[in-house]
């Protein structure tokens, strides 16, 4: 979810937070009667908070694989029908996971497989809602000519067939039957003449009346001016039963054909003036309008279109209460016009959006509901429960919670268990929690994961809540939790070494802003102003609107009152600055100097904003990344310099022929380092032809010949070797690494330790490996790369460290498990693999180990881990063959 979901228990008991101004008052002297060491801990205690962790409304099953594998082979066999809501439950499990891309390619192929005009609204506007502020990139794909409005509106009444359950050659007039073929209606002073054939084919009750046991079929005149139907509509309903048109007729007119054709069962007149109104829904007050005569009366055209725009205006369309009104009092009836087969994809995406405005709303707690009456199947259902329940329990609502959570848990989703937990805690009974999730753990139904024990560690003390902190580390590095607990509990106990390292550990792979904070409150309470300012200021790029402590305090604010203790750099100091914290590769620091530059120095900000967006994705924020390539161009101080960052902006959503081209076009107006650098850059990945490498060594030499600074020049010339090594030009490629090492591009270490390697010196190749980690603050890929040039038992050591690092690096799992399959250790192997894949959905990972099955004749597991994989990629050559051979082994 977007939004953080605080813990109850956490609110209830940290009341008394951080007052900033009285922080600055004890730092600027005016309350400094207490000793040192007094003001030390009680700092500690006003400033070092961690709250609990959240209980996600995740979808968090407690075998990922093996639900990924049900639905890739429900897919499989499955009917088109069902194909969208398998995706969506795909999409669910990637999300419960973090797996943006996975996500939304999921997404994307819910949108595709649909079948139904209503799955194509919503997922249309799924999508377009996760693409919120990439506005942009379509407009400039039309600038080349490319047009992207997948996501648009749709035609509706083009899409739905039209309604032919009642045919007019279903009803006829009695041979018999001695009345005139007109039959005269009147509306007040005014007579209607009608064809009475034409007319009882309208319906079943006009057939009665006109050529039934009713009396008014042998009457030639017919009184219908108590049935709210005026001459006008008549009329026109008399020209609809002669043509089967409705020609020229008002908006309003309309309305009330459309009442008196569902009274009447008229099933084709009504559908006509669904698609005639459906043209006029073009804003959301004529959608509000319309939707509520589209529910009362079944038109299911209208409906859609009028659906179609709500959810095109999400999310502010749910500040509108009349909207919010009809999306929370459909009834089954009116979900089904209005929905039909996505009713449950509807409620959906209204959840997740409510949500993420305000988890504790009452449109939140209301559409979840719906989501609970819209659920068909037993997945669906458990996750609307527990969904509800995390609602519920944000608004205190804990009796009701309780029931939703059992039953999603019954339902078969154990994650729940920890809103049970916590409910129990929040009642008193702190043993009766921990008993659950020990119960969990300890039953051996399913293998016990990292939330289990981290949310075990609240409900116990001492070395107890250690052991399971370090358990749930152990098992999923990727919490935040157990790490800024064990260093707020280290700060407290004035082991700053050891709280600063722990904190670190997980900054070091994982840029969590809630970890920033902490690390930012022990730089307070240390009088560590300069620290403190690079942290803030590093939450600020990555989040410019975060607040602290709980949500009080604007994160801006405090970077004001911090920024008074720190001494103030110049432009030029910046610079340089910028440039040894670039070199170190000490990537928060960079955005830190960053982000002072952007507010305070005159430096052009289109250069700074592109530099920091390079950074953000060197440091795997690619949304924040993003957001700052939009910044650079709208402060691009030249058409020529906007031109890079649109080309940049198109190539990092995919689209790098339109950004080569914008490359070119900036080049036709000025040769720029940038220019150059963008087309090579481009060129070298979009063309597969190795004789393109000549044209690439042109531009980046091209590049190096333009004015830049160091930073992007060091990064040109590491390319450059690059180029000339892949072409087998050793010597050349020495020469512009180390030409980049003299100008302190850091990284080139690397491709020097290459081209060693290469030229059969692996002892070099380590000791130019050895000196980048030195060199460099983030240096896992570093150790990564060196294990390649040592022997086994040097590259174990350094891939232990690498896992220490950052353990999101799959390599280092999987050499150690292919080590111990050499050694014939096949269940150590396959455990090894087992331990990354718990946390991370990584395609070589599933791989390995599905191959590792096969090898010791687990053929239902290894087929598993083939559809698992092809879940995450349903192209990959080698895993298709793999579940081929596999498949054809199956009992």
């Amino acid at each position: 979810m977007r939004t953080f979901f605080p813990s109850e228990s956490c609110k209830e008991t940290q009341l008394n937070a951080l007052n900033p101004q009285s922080w600055l008052q004890v730092e600027r002297g005016k309350l400094s009667k207490s000793s040192p060491q007094c003001c030390f801990s009680s700092s500690i205690e006003s400033l070092i908070k961690v709250p609990e962790p959240s209980i996600l409304p995740l979808f968090k099953p407690v075998d990922y694989v093996e639900v990924l594998s049900q639905i890739h082979e429900e897919l499989e066999t499955c009917a088109p029908e069902e194909r969208p809501n398998l995706y969506l439950l795909k999409f669910q499990v990637f999300r419960g996971l973090g797996e943006i891309k996975l996500m939304r390619r999921s997404l994307r192929a819910a949108w595709q497989k649909a079948t139904s005009v209503h799955e194509k609204i919503v997922f249309g506007a799924w999508l377009k809602y996760e693409k919120q502020g990439e506005e942009l990139i379509a407009d400039l794909l039309a600038t080349c000519g490319k047009c992207v409005e997948e996501f648009g509106h749709i035609d509706v009444a083009s899409m739905l067939p039209e309604d032919t359950n009642v045919s007019s050659s279903q009803y006829f007039l009695s041979s018999d039957n001695k009345l005139s073929r007109s039959v005269t209606f009147r509306i007040g002073d005014e007579n209607i003449v009608c064809d009475r054939w034409k007319m009882a084919c309208l319906s079943a009750p006009f057939q009665a009346m006109l050529n039934g046991c009713f009396t008014e079929s042998v009457r030639e005149d017919i009184d219908l001016s108590e049935n709210n139907i005026s001459a006008a509509g008549l009329r026109a309903i008399n020209e609809f039963s002669m043509t089967g048109n409705l020609n020229e007729v008002s908006p309003n007119l309309l309305l009330e054909i459309l009442i008196f054709a569902n009274r009447f069962c008229c099933e084709r007149l009504k559908d006509a003036c669904g698609r005639k109104l459906a043209a006029f829904v073009s804003s959301r007050d004529d959608a509000v309008e319309l939707m509520e005569y589209a529910l009362e009366e079944n038109s299911h055209v209208l409906a859609a279109s009028c659906l179609q725009v709500f959810l095109h205006e999400l999310p502010d369309c749910l500040n509108d209460d009349r909207v919010v009104q009809i999306f929370s009092l459909a009834n089954r009836q009116q979900r089904l016009v209005m929905a039909g087969p996505a009713s449950f994809s509807l409620y959906c995406l209204l959840s997740e959006v409510s949500m993420n405005l305000d988890p504790q709303s009452d449109k939140a707690a209301c559409f979840l509901e719906q989501l609970l009456e819209s659920a068909e199947t037993e997945r669906q259902r458990l996750l609307a429960f527990h969904q509800l329940g995390c609602v519920r329990l944000l608004r205190k609502e804990y009796d009701e919670a309780e029931r939703l959570f059992e039953a999603a848990v019954n339902a078969g989703h154990i994650y729940s268990v920890a809103g049970l937990a916590r409910l129990a805690f929040l009642k008193g009974k702190k043993s009766g929690a921990y008993d659950k999730l020990s119960y969990i753990i300890s039953s051996g139904s399913c293998r016990p994961l990292g939330w289990m024990h981290q949310e075990r560690s609240l409900y116990c003390d001492g070395d107890t809540r250690w052991e399971d902190l370090n358990k749930a580390t152990e098992l999923d590095p990727t919490l935040p939790y157990p790490y800024m607990y064990r260093a707020a509990s280290l700060m407290r106990k004035q082991d700053v070494q050891g709280a600063l390292a722990e904190i670190n550990r997980i900054l070091g792979f994982k840029l969590a802003l809630e970890c920033l904070e902490l690390r930012f409150c022990f730089y307070l309470v240390l009088e560590d102003h300069q620290s403190a300012i690079c942290d803030v200021q590093a939450v600020l790029t990555l989040s410019p609107e975060y607040r602290m402590f709980e949500g009080r305090v604007a994160a801006s604010q405090l970077r004001t009152l911090v920024r008074e203790h720190v001494e103030s750099w110049t432009t030029a100091d910046c610079w340089m600055q910028l440039y040894e914290r670039w070199s170190s590769v000490d990537d928060i620091g960079s955005l830190s100097v960053i982000y002072q530059m952007l507010v305070e120095s005159d430096a052009p900000k289109g250069v700074l904003y592109f530099r920091q967006s390079l950074l953000l994705l060197r440091l795997n924020c690619p949304e924040a990344a993003m957001r700052s390539l939009h910044l650079a161009r709208q402060h691009a101080s030249s058409e020529h310099e906007r031109l890079v960052y649109e080309g940049w902006i198109l190539y990092d959503t995919g689209h790098c022929e339109e950004g080569l081209r914008k490359a070119e076009e900036s080049i036709k107006i000025t040769r720029s380092f940038e220019a150059f650098f963008l087309k090579a850059y481009a060129l070298a990945d979009s063309s597969q032809d190795t004789s393109c490498s000549s044209t690439v060594v042109s531009l980046l030499e091209n590049a190096l010949k333009c004015p830049s600074d160091r930073l992007r020049k060091g990064q040109a010339l590491n390319n450059l070797g690059s180029i000339y090594v892949d072409c087998g030009k050793l010597e050349l490629a020495a020469d512009c690494y180390i030409n980049a090492l003299k100008i302190r591009h850091t990284r080139a270490h690397q491709g020097l330790a290459r081209v060693h390697f290469l030229k059969n010196d692996k002892a070099a190749a380590y000791k130019e490996m050895s000196l980048l980690i030195e060199k460099a603050r983030n240096n896992a890929s570093a150790y990564e790369k060196r294990s390649e040039y040592s022997d086994r038992e040097l590259a174990m050591v350094d891939l232990e460290m690498v896992t220490r690092l950052d353990p999101l690096r799959v390599y280092p799992y999987r050499y150690r498990a292919a080590v111990l399959m050499d050694s014939q250790k096949e269940d150590e192997a396959i455990a090894e693999v087992s331990r990354a894949i718990a946390f991370k959905a990584d395609l070589h990972l599933l791989h390995l180990r599905a191959a590792f099955h096969e090898h010791v004749g687990n053929v239902m597991g290894a087929l598993r881990d083939c559809r698992a994989a092809l879940c995450v990629d349903p192209y990959h050559q080698e895993m298709l063959e793999l579940h081929s051979r596999v498949n054809s082994h199956e009992p």
